[in-house]
């Protein structure tokens, strides 16, 4: 078991969050489900038996999701990042995750439950980080004009001369 688990906070949409992420991501489960017992209902002013918890994996990292009501909402303060090795799975993940959501800069999205996600190709982080600083700033100018990230741009800037 990790250490340090993710816990988010929907309002009342907890399971159906999960349910879409396990859809999206490989190596991905829903665990255990908790539900509102009568306490639990009183307190939280929920049906009883209604989703309290639900724990899951994305991809082997275990996440927590908790209806917790609306006193809490997400920020672009906390997302996930997702490492890309290709243009596929970086126009696979977008597409999923930016409908009913919105589209950001710099591969930041947020899904249409208003968690942020930051889909980025690993090979963005080799080129940022050259040792030619002319090359890494092409980079960086043309990754600051995109929304989605395209490896193709990128290398594009990377190679001029």
């Amino acid at each position: 078991m990790q250490e340090i688990t993710p816990f988010l906070w929907f309002d009342d949409k907890a399971e159906e969050a999960v349910n879409f992420y396990v859809s999206i991501f490989k190596n991905s489960r829903i665990g255990t489900i908790t539900r509102y017992g009568e306490e639990g209902a009183k307190v939280s002013g929920r049906p009883k038996g209604t989703v309290m918890v639900v724990t899951f994996q994305l991809d082997g990292q275990e996440f927590m999701a908790l209806n917790g009501g609306p006193h809490f909402k997400f920020s672009e303060a906390t997302s996930f990042l997702v490492n890309c090795e290709t243009q596929e799975e970086v126009d696979e993940l977008w597409e999923k995750l930016s409908e009913g959501g919105e589209e950001g800069r710099c591969g930041w999205l947020k899904d249409k439950y208003g968690l942020s996600w930051q889909i980025v190709p690993t090979v963005l982080a080799k080129m940022l980080q050259d040792k030619d600083a002319e090359k890494s700033e092409r980079v960086m100018n043309a990754m600051l004009k995109m929304d989605k990230i395209e490896i193709k741009t990128l290398k594009q800037a990377y190679e001029q001369q």
